[in-house]
């Protein structure tokens, strides 16, 4: 999962550092370089490219698309590890989106910790004045739709193969991304290189998250998946020399307190 999220906070890095190009074409730069590995491997092994599910694969593939391109859109716009802290208050959509849809379970102190998070992110907004209400609004929009994505892949469980729900990802995102294709330029020079290592650090950060859940339990792996925000941080620190004040870096901790609270007490027993 370290791997996993040090390879993830790169990709956002990328997706930042390549602000001279429109949000829509780093969304298929992003999903293209994972495309090309993932699909041959797809049909070596035999796995279903079209899944029994369509509709709910389609969905997800929609709605995972449109985060992305709005998450894009405003790390090229406000600090990187704002913008990562922000769509960290994904799980909140989640557990409300499953408690209405999938009927699950809510205890009374997983309501609690997600009001900690949604306090967290209300104060990293009003207490970081380089964060706007539009791109705020981009944010939580896009946190709001991740988590419908998450509610989906929890409803189709083991009914379809990881790779096949991930490829309706890349898919879905690459003919999304072309529908702008008049808004894009032709990279030139070393903007190749940044191209070619997006699409390889999000197969690595896919491949190692998936692989971190296969074999320990969510309890365990979920938390260090928010060593993404501290990578997130240290790398606009040392590209684009961005700082956080004291309540900025609160509003973080008290987002990943919050929503590491909901895994821990949803885990529990009683």
């Amino acid at each position: 999962m370290l791997i996993a999220t040090f390879a993830f906070a790169w990709l956002n890095f990328i997706a930042k550092y390549l602000d001279s190009f429109h949000p829509l074409q780093v969304v298929f730069f992003r999903t293209f370089g994972t495309f090309i590995f993932i699909f041959p491997y797809m049909l070596i092994k035999k796995v279903p490219l079209v899944g029994k599910h369509v509709f709910w694969l389609s969905l997800r593939g929609v709605l995972s698309f449109s985060s992305l391109a709005l998450f894009f859109v405003v790390v090229q716009n406000i600090p990187l590890g704002s913008a990562v802290a922000l769509r960290y208050t994904a799980p909140i959509f989640s557990v409300v989106l499953a408690f209405y849809f999938l009927k699950e379970k809510v205890k009374f102190w997983q309501w609690v910790s997600l009001l900690i998070a949604i306090l967290g992110a209300f104060i990293i907004k009003g207490l970081d004045f380089r964060i706007d209400t539009y791109n705020f609004m981009l944010v939580a929009l896009s946190a709001l739709l991740l988590g419908g994505v998450f509610t989906i892949v929890r409803y189709l469980g083991s009914k379809e193969h990881y790779l096949t729900i991930i490829n309706y990802f890349m898919v879905f995102s690459m003919v999304g991304s072309l529908f702008f294709i008049s808004y894009w330029r032709w990279p030139i020079g070393k903007e190749w290189t940044w191209i070619f290592l997006i699409g390889i650090a999000g197969l690595i950060g896919q491949v190692f998250m998936t692989k971190a859940f296969q074999v320990a339990d969510t309890n365990t792996v979920a938390p260090l998946k928010y060593m993404e925000l501290v990578y997130a941080i240290l790398l606009g620190f040392l590209f684009f020399k961005e700082s956080y004040s004291f309540w900025p870096i609160i509003g973080m901790i008290l987002v990943i307190i919050g929503i590491i609270g909901n895994i821990w007490i949803k885990q529990r027993k009683y």
